[in-house]
């Protein structure tokens, strides 16, 4: 199979084009530089992408999208987060809409798409909810596929949760603060924060573009921590205390635009994966953490 990827130098994207290399798979990089090797050049503020080698392509999956960690304060960082995802996901959507056999989309999302849902359980068949900046922003990353579906593209919307790994965050840092002894609870703890582990993004990814899945597609370990569940495993995992609190109204002012994600509750659920077959590695905010420092 060959596979168009873009924001493949991410950790991710990254993790993704190696292990789809070690299954056999021929893999082409979109870069925004000179292009070498197994790559090729675009320009996606500028519409250009080599439509030949979209058309071409058994499948393209888009991973570009600028860092969430940022300035939650920052109207320019919110303007950015927004804008790399949809103009990404929208050239390479039209680009495979004017293919003549329309190659596989599978779009990066986020699992904040669906909003605060309390202690529901929340499937791909969940409401989008509220009007936090991420909700919106994966809703608007989502309707950028559009041309891609018209087309009859089969497209997977990757709704992807905190992927745990200590070569990045969240967990890294965390990790550090952990053991320091200053894991910390967030607000009252009780929110449900879902996460998945980097081997299992992979894997479920990897089985989604495989195995003829389309639609939402839930990036989540099976059972969904809390907050106090994940900051006391974190902790546990380290050989360290976890007493210290940050309490909801200090976060709301600290964590401005990005306060809703840190005090809602989400607790997902991979049913479409699971459906479908999928076996995960890692289960649970135990296993989700030792994989990750296990890196």
């Amino acid at each position: 199979m060959h596979v168009v990827a873009a924001g493949a130098s991410g950790l991710l994207g990254r993790s993704l084009c190696r292990h789809l290399t070690e299954q056999g798979h021929q893999v082409t990089r979109l870069v925004r530089r000179e292009a070498g090797a197994g790559e090729s050049r675009w320009d996606p503020y500028a519409g250009f992408v080599d439509s030949g080698l979209i058309a071409d392509a058994d499948a393209v999956v888009n991973l570009a999208g600028s860092p969430t960690a940022g300035n939650p304060h920052s109207k320019k960082w919110a303007r950015e987060l927004l804008q790399s995802r949809v103009t990404t996901t929208a050239v390479l959507a039209e680009a495979i809409g004017r293919a003549a056999a329309p190659p596989v989309l599978l779009a990066g999302n986020g699992i904040s798409f669906y909003g605060d849902h309390g202690d529901d359980e929340v499937t791909e068949a969940a409401e989008s909810r509220g009007d936090a900046l991420l909700t919106r922003v994966t809703r608007q990353w989502q309707a950028a596929t559009v041309a891609a579906s018209d087309a009859g593209a089969r497209v997977c919307v990757l709704r992807t949760a905190p992927v745990m790994d200590a070569a990045a965050p969240p967990l890294g840092p965390l990790r550090q603060l952990a053991r320091l002894g200053l894991s910390t609870r967030l607000g009252s703890g009780r929110q449900y924060f879902p996460m998945i582990s980097l081997r299992d993004w992979v894997g479920g990814v990897t089985f989604a573009l495989t195995h003829e899945m389309h639609g939402p597609i839930n990036l989540c370990c099976p059972v969904t921590p809390t907050n106090a569940e994940f900051t006391r495993a974190l902790a546990d995992a380290v050989r360290r205390p976890a007493f210290l609190a940050v309490p909801a109204p200090v976060i709301k002012v600290a964590a401005g635009a990005m306060a809703p994600e840190v005090l809602g509750s989400l607790r997902a659920v991979p049913h479409a994966l699971q459906d479908a077959g999928y076996r995960f590695a890692d289960h649970d905010v135990r296993d989700v953490i030792a994989a990750g420092l296990a890196r």
